[in-house]
């Protein structure tokens, strides 16, 4: 018995940062996470180190959905301001659990609450169209490099 779950088709879709207050998110190849601030370069990193949102993760998958019930054709990455989007794997189950992606190991914390933001980002109605489908806040055990198309692998 191996003491990891890999999930072959779980994976980094895309990744971005906030470089400050209410600015838009820049896409990245890769970043940089440091235990006890996560995302090198991103403004919540400056924030109260050691909290339980260092990095924010959504699903891909959830994407449709959300614009189906924001009333719109399509949605980006952009928008949800997260700062991981994976594919393949359900987050909700990660609460509390321990996962690498690239060299880092993380671990899960809570729900991504989607905020008041995600009203003037997705419409009026964007926070209750996001409802459940927040994604998944986590906090960095081990510092690392992560990149587009790294695998997610889930620890026991």
């Amino acid at each position: 018995m191996t003491n990891h779950q890999s999930i072959s088709a779980a994976r980094v879709e895309w990744i971005g940062i906030s470089p400050g207050n209410r600015q838009p998110i820049e896409p990245r190849d890769e970043v940089t996470v440091a235990a006890g601030t996560g995302v090198d370069g991103d403004y919540h990193s400056k924030r109260k180190p050691g909290g339980e949102r260092q990095v924010s993760l959504i699903q891909a998958e959830h994407f449709a959905v959300i614009a189906a019930n924001a009333g719109r054709d399509s949605v980006s990455p952009e928008l949800f301001r997260r700062n991981i989007v994976v594919s393949g794997i359900e987050l909700a189950p990660l609460i509390g659990r321990r996962f690498r992606i690239g060299e880092a190991l993380l671990e899960g914390t809570g729900p991504c609450t989607p905020c008041s933001r995600m009203d003037e980002n997705l419409g009026a109605g964007g926070r209750l169209a996001m409802s459940r489908l927040g994604g998944l806040t986590a906090i960095v055990i081990e510092p690392g490099r992560i990149r587009r198309g790294d695998l997610v692998t889930v620890t026991e």
